[in-house]
């Protein structure tokens, strides 16, 4: 005998579509019958389109996220002997910030459950990144993520398919759709893995600009102060800070390289802007796990964050000291004049690395390790005719035209005393609840 469904799919698209909230039970029931296939992804792409046009309020936001959260299964951390903080970057280009920050913050006594994933168009994947250090495994059993916690304190891994199913269906379906911009599904497909995730503090960098997929800063404030909400709602301590993507982060981009360079900044050093997003976030962590007074900067001069780094890396099968993949061709880039270099978008150069084979176009395309693009100077820095301005490096140097061809325009050099476009402040805003 066959079960009536309590709703008809086309009401609920056509509600939608007519600009009609959607009540608690209608969403409820939605995100169940598409887990189980009875809402067909035909059905689920057209409410996708209608979520994306005409929005949903708070509550329903609040539904559909908690919806998504009850198709799977959901981590608890309770019996960890320490208290439990995250991050979540919405991506962006040269972000590499998780591989410094979960061993600097886990340094202080507070575990990092970091669930992270792989990179799809040009942002390479946490994963992707790690991945290119000998012997590192992504995947660990919940036993495994739980030890590595309570001994080591920082866990950096692949999220398993049962936190949040229903969003792991609806983003390949978004994927394809053109409805990856949209906030109340970018919203809820975020917090639902992380409040399933089981973290009692959560910090959010929510990116804005030309390489961040979120380009106007004011749609990024509104997705921040909605996954505020949403945390808060589910009981767990959510902030968020608002930072620019205007311009590369850091001087590498690709995978390879910016492990190499989470380990500079692990031993003391690497770029500044790397290095002050850094700290930020990790003091936002800290606090968040009532920690108040941690001074952040001498962990990483005083070697403990690199120690834990070392820890975590070893745990996983990876040797911390097995020299990296580099890459069989490299074609260096140099200034054609003296000058400043004022301007360097970062989008470009993200598409740049992407084609040089440091991203994917589709989720089951391998990743290139070795392939990026290193830059050797930053808006503002004074450049002589004939200096190195960036590498490209690919295995396959038929790679290099379509590269150059993404950075025609991406990057210009002015007179000395120019106004430089430095794409403004790192951190632009700090939400809280």
């Amino acid at each position: 005998m066959s079960t009536i469904e309590p709703f008809d799919t086309v009401d609920l698209i056509r509600a939608k579509r007519d600009k009609h909230p959607l009540s608690t039970e209608q969403i409820n029931w939605l995100v169940d019958a598409f887990t189980r296939g009875y809402v067909g992804d035909e059905q689920m792409a057209a409410m996708a389109m209608a979520i994306f046009l005409n929005g949903m309020e708070r509550r329903e936001i609040k539904d559909l996220t908690l919806a998504m959260i009850e198709s799977g299964e959901r981590m608890d951390f309770a019996t960890l002997s320490k208290p439990t903080a995250d991050k979540h970057s919405t991506g962006g280009v040269g972000d590499k910030i998780t591989l410094p920050l979960a061993p600097l913050v886990a340094s202080f006594g507070v575990a990092v459950p970091q669930l992270s994933g792989r990179g799809l168009g040009h942002t390479g994947g946490t994963l992707d990144k790690l991945e290119s250090i000998p012997g590192w495994r992504a995947s660990l059993s919940n036993e495994e993520l739980r030890e590595q916690l309570e001994s080591i304190g920082a866990v950096i891994c692949a999220a398993g398919s049962g936190l949040a199913p229903a969003d792991g269906k609806l983003y390949s379906l978004r994927d394809i759709t053109g409805t990856v911009e949209a906030i109340p599904l970018i919203a809820s497909s975020i917090m639902s893995k992380k409040i399933a995730e089981g973290t009692s503090a959560l910090v959010l960098d929510v990116k804005f600009g030309s390489g961040a997929f979120l380009k106007d800063i004011e749609q990024s404030r509104q997705l921040a102060e909605t996954m505020v909400a949403l945390g808060t709602d589910a009981g767990v301590t959510t902030t968020a800070l608002l930072t620019n993507m205007n311009v590369p982060l850091g001087l590498a981009i690709g995978n390879a390289n910016e492990v190499r360079e989470s380990v500079e900044v692990l031993a003391g050093g690497g770029p500044a802007d790397v290095v002050e997003l850094t700290v930020a976030l990790a003091r936002e962590m800290l606090e968040s796990a009532g920690q108040m007074e941690a001074d952040v900067e001498d962990a990483l001069k005083d070697g403990r964050a690199m120690d834990t780094w070392r820890a975590m890396i070893s745990a996983q099968g990876g040797d911390p000291d097995a020299p990296l993949p580099v890459a069989r061709e490299q074609h260096v880039v140099t200034a054609d004049r003296d000058g400043v270099l004022v301007e360097q978008h970062a989008l470009p150069f993200g598409i740049a690395a992407w084609r040089l084979g440091a991203g994917r176009a589709r989720k089951q395309d391998p990743v290139q390790h070795s392939a990026g693009i290193d830059l050797h100077a930053k808006p503002g820095d004074a450049v002589k005719k004939g200096q190195p301005l960036f590498t490209l490096s690919a295995d396959e140097p038929a790679r290099f035209e379509r590269a150059l061809e993404a950075l025609e325009g991406a990057y210009s050099i002015g007179d000395e005393g120019s106004q430089v476009n430095d794409g403004g402040p790192l951190i632009v805003d700090r939400i809280t609840a």
